[in-house]
């Protein structure tokens, strides 16, 4: 389930609608263009504060998957702890796929 996460994540990213790096993901938060907001399991605690905490504020998802160096991978860069997705077609369809497979989980 996590292979179909990240090739949604990397399709999106072909598409031009991912953002990715802490700062430019919170630009995108406060801006209001993120749909999305996926976390990195690895990402340090302050990271994912700041980060859940703005999203919170603005009232977008974030959801916490996979691992830093995966986030990178799938994005084309070195390692990542954020990525926004600011499209909403794309988000459902990552925000589905997510929810499909923690129901599964049980």
């Amino acid at each position: 389930m996590i292979e179909r996460l990240l090739n949604m994540i990397g399709l999106a990213r072909r598409a031009g609608k991912v953002s990715t790096g802490a700062f430019v993901c919170e630009k995108m938060i406060k801006s209001r263009r993120a749909r999305l907001v996926i976390l990195a399991h690895d990402a340090s605690e302050n990271t994912k504060k700041t980060v859940t905490d703005s999203c919170k504020f603005y009232n977008i998802r974030v959801i916490e998957i996979s691992d830093m160096e995966s986030l990178g991978h799938i994005t084309g860069g070195g390692d990542r702890a954020v990525v926004s997705v600011n499209d909403n077609n794309f988000a459902k369809a990552i925000s589905d796929i997510y929810i499909s497979s923690e129901t599964e989980k049980g």
